[in-house]
């Protein structure tokens, strides 16, 4: 009889990160019985995660650095083509900038060293998406590197220059606190202009004179530099005429330099409402405090509002789905809630509508309760807090839990607002305890689920059971039965035996590779996200 060819035999679907064995070959930090993941995998879910020069809990800054080098030198020695998919998409839809940076400058480092040539130019160029980018690679660098450039980074840079240099680039990003200014792009690289850009030669050539304080003269074709200048002259004089939103956005003035401009001799009201229009969505999250304490009026107010929850505005931005928890948190008043809302609504946008029941375990244990970044007060339980309220809010039967030492069920409110159930979840943080129970959890709360989502830093605790390592995670609800981990740090050690039937490990701040998920869970192969 046939054996596999019958209708009723269905094929298992396969992600991309997968695990050397199949059985658990090491442990976690707390012991726990763990997987090893082939290079590029665990450099995926590593990069997803790494801040750059920042700690986790379980690793050094110089640790996590070091690994994530080695990783890097590895792959791209063995398959520079997909370590130049790799870094575009970590760079454009993952919007990891410093570890889409420094990747391409290890990978080029690793590759020149051992004498391989061909796709190096293109990886330095995939990593460069906005203008001060260039220079921030050069000071990579140097710093890392020494001062000699070698050819295929001097033509990446300049590659990109070309690309991403502009007036108003030049306004916002050359300024006197860089270390390497357009200018010393310019000179370090040989840039030339752009065949398209006919004004981008007069640009470079100013750059230059800016830089050596030569620059009394504005070209004719620079008119926003013309109009910058023009203004800046004025103000001094004058600080009404910042008042004016359109010879603000005319002049391509940031926020930052019209508040310095006009000190204290305007009412911040006032100048808030001339300087709103010209904000990115960025720029107006992280001053919603700012707009309250100045008493922006509501008519204005409700301009920011509706820009802020526009989901077409919200794709296009790119942020994390954390940034609007953090807006949430830092806005005094109760006029930005929805739009907030909405806007974590568009930014969560890929995490899919699962069918039937889901189980999903949020990891409270005191290694999440660790900061995203320095500069950040978002922590890892917040992100899977978002991660798993998004999740329950898309499904229709999703019982969300939270577990350390133990573990509870929180229930969400069908219809409300996602940043408040966010909120109430992580106020029990603390609540079970702080150690990281997982198999323990998995098994008093899987009852009979269509499939299981865990969103944590894996790194389990020991479970006692057969064999010196105890029971895995992987093993620890039916094997017939899918098990997604959400991985909010990227260690090494990997309690998910991904690549195996019905195991699979996606990561990150961001929701978009939530789409695997989706096509995993219906049965088809998922490839790496930019192939």
């Amino acid at each position: 009889m046939s054996k596999f060819n019958s209708r009723t035999q269905s094929a298992v679907a396969v992600g991309p990160v997968r695990t050397t064995t199949h059985t658990p070959t090491t442990t976690t930090f707390e012991g726990g019985a763990a997987y090893v993941r082939e290079p590029r995998g665990e450099l995926l879910l590593f990069a997803l995660t790494n801040m750059v020069g920042e700690a986790a809990f379980y690793e050094s800054a110089d640790a996590r650095d070091r690994r994530f080098r080695d990783l890097v030198h590895d792959v791209a020695a063995e398959d520079p083509a997909w370590m130049r998919g790799f870094i575009g998409w970590l760079r454009d839809a993952a919007g990891m900038r410093s570890a889409s940076l420094v990747a391409a400058a290890e990978a080029v480092f690793a590759r020149l060293t051992l004498g391989l040539h061909g796709e190096n130019r293109a990886i330095v160029d995939a990593a460069l998406r906005r203008p001060d980018e260039p220079g921030e690679m050069l000071a990579y660098w140097t710093a890392t590197h020494g001062r000699s450039l070698p050819k295929p980074v001097k033509r990446g840079v300049a590659d990109a220059a070309a690309r991403l240099f502009t007036e108003r680039a030049l306004l916002k990003y050359d300024t006197a606190g860089k270390g390497f200014r357009f200018a010393d792009v310019l000179e370090l690289t040989h840039a030339s202009p752009a065949a398209d850009k006919p004004w981008q030669g007069e640009l470079f050539r100013h750059a230059i004179d800016r830089r050596h304080g030569r620059d009394e003269n504005v070209p004719e074709r620079l008119r926003v530099v013309a109009a910058n200048r023009a203004l800046r002259a004025e103000a001094a004089e004058d600080p009404s005429v910042l008042l004016a939103a359109d010879r603000l956005r005319a002049a391509g003035m940031t926020w930052e330099d019209v508040l310095s401009l006009a000190g204290s001799r305007l009412d911040k009201a006032r100048l808030w409402e001339a300087i709103v229009p010209s904000m990115g969505v960025m720029a107006l999250i992280r001053n919603l405090r700012n707009f309250d304490e100045a008493g922006l009026s509501d008519e204005v107010a409700q301009e920011v509002a509706r820009r802020i929850a526009d989901p077409a505005t919200i794709a296009s931005s790119r942020l994390f789905p954390y940034r609007f928890l953090s807006a949430y948190r830092a806005a005094p008043s109760l006029r930005w809630g929805h739009a907030l809302d909405q806007a974590l609504a568009a930014s969560t946008a890929n995490v899919p509508a699962l069918p039937g029941r889901t189980l999903v375990l949020v990891d409270t244990s005191g290694s999440m309760s660790s900061y995203v970044s320095a500069k950040s007060k978002v922590t890892h339980a917040d992100i899977g807090a978002l991660f798993g309220v998004a999740l329950a809010h898309r499904g229709a039967e999703v019982d969300l839990v939270g577990f350390a030492d133990r573990h509870f069920t929180h229930r969400i409110t069908r219809g409300g607002s996602a940043l408040r159930d966010i909120e109430a979840f992580c106020g029990r943080n603390g609540e079970v305890g702080h150690g990281t129970e997982t198999v323990a959890a998995l098994k008093a709360t899987y009852k009979g689920h269509d499939r299981v989502v865990l969103v944590s830093d894996m790194q389990a605790f020991r479970y006692a059971g057969s064999g010196a390592a105890g029971v895995s995670v992987s093993d620890a609800i039916p094997a017939n039965v899918p098990m997604f981990g959400v991985n909010t740090t990227g260690y090494a050690p990997a309690v998910i035996a991904s690549g195996t039937r019905n195991r699979y490990e996606i990561g990150g701040f961001s929701d978009k590779l939530f789409t695997l998920m989706e096509v995993l869970s219906k049965g088809g192969d998922a490839g790496w996200p930019w192939e």
